[in-house]
């Protein structure tokens, strides 16, 4: 047996699983990674996953493979490099176990993440979250269930893995109403309700059993993240008849989680008390909803004292030798 297959099994049962004991969501993320990556040299290299030893697996098939994901799968750079990070991460690990091919680990924790420009926070407007919660058809299961989603989404924040896991137990509408969620890095957080919140999970949470899942597909099982994607999509190209604004960007699960940053952010709310509201790990990651929100930027300019100087035009002193060229 190889190298490779022993250690990668004790990377994640060991050091994944049961040393540093991450999330599902961050084991299922460097699994897919591992499974790209095995795939991809299967199909360029002709060779059994297991048959492969750490040896084969250089700097420039790594390299390959990154250049594979950009080109072929039309990865953006932050997927390219969040691919790169699970393979860093393995071998830090396999540099222990296998110091006999160090040389070949160094190369690949050497490859950089690859930088790129910061991309625009997409929001939705008022009318355009008013077009959204409009497009549902209401007088079927599935369509209060996404009105009921698309509504927390927009007013509380949760991330699709948030809301495709939360229970009927999860939400208290009574007396101090709040939704409870265990966010990234397993950090638990209570969000509060606004009663037109409240009124329509009150309404929807009547016909969901107790202790299911708030949002279920038909057989009362969790909903997916792409199956939350393509219903909000749908009812994205439905609310762009009467609102053709809403067309003009992609609307996913996140576009409503930045939305609701953004409600907050210029009804004035601290961007500590934001970060705390997301559940962010840092108040700089909520600093690009600063650099979204033209309002804000506006409004410290209107406090700005002004410079003084009187507007006026650029004019040339006579001069003999421009008076001689302009002369010709």
């Amino acid at each position: 047996m190889t190298a490779l297959a022993p250690t990668l099994q004790a990377y994640f049962t060991t050091r994944l699983v049961s040393e540093l004991g991450v999330s599902v969501h961050t084991l299922a993320a460097y699994r897919d990674t591992w499974r790209l990556l095995l795939r991809f040299i299967a199909a360029t290299r002709r060779t059994s996953p297991q048959d492969l030893d750490l040896a084969d697996l250089g700097a420039d098939v790594i390299n390959g493979f990154l250049t594979y994901l950009e080109t072929d799968r039309h990865n953006v750079v932050t997927t390219r490099n969040a691919r790169l990070a699970a393979i860093h991460s393995f071998y830090a690990f396999a540099a222990y176990a296998h110091p006999e091919h160090g040389a070949t680990i160094s190369q690949i924790l050497a490859i950089p993440a690859k930088r790129h420009p910061r991309t625009d926070v997409t929001y939705l407007t008022t009318t355009q979250v008013s077009a959204l919660l409009g497009a549902p058809d209401r007088t079927t299961r599935a369509g209060r269930r996404d009105h009921a989603l698309i509504q927390l989404a927009v007013t509380a924040g949760l991330r699709v893995s948030e809301l495709t896991a939360l229970r009927t137990s999860d939400i208290h509408l009574g007396a101090g109403p709040h939704v409870a969620c265990q966010g990234k890095g397993r950090k638990k957080r209570i969000t509060p309700l606004g009663r037109q919140t409240v009124a329509v999970l009150r309404e929807f949470a009547a016909t969901i059993p107790a202790g299911g899942f708030l949002f279920p597909t038909r057989t009362g099982t969790q909903m997916s993240t792409d199956a939350v994607a393509a219903r909000l999509a749908l009812h994205a190209q439905r609310a762009a008849t009467h609102c053709p604004s809403i067309s003009a960007s992609a609307i996913t699960p996140h576009v409503l989680r930045h939305t609701a940053a953004m409600r907050l952010l210029t009804a004035g709310i601290d961007t500590t008390v934001i970060a705390l509201w997301l559940g962010h790990e840092s108040v700089e990651t909520t600093q690009i909803y600063l650099h979204a929100d033209i309002t804000t930027k506006e409004k410290a300019l209107a406090r700005t004292t002004p410079t003084g100087t009187r507007p006026g035009r650029y004019t040339i002193t006579d001069d003999t030798l421009l008076a001689f060229l302009d002369s010709l």
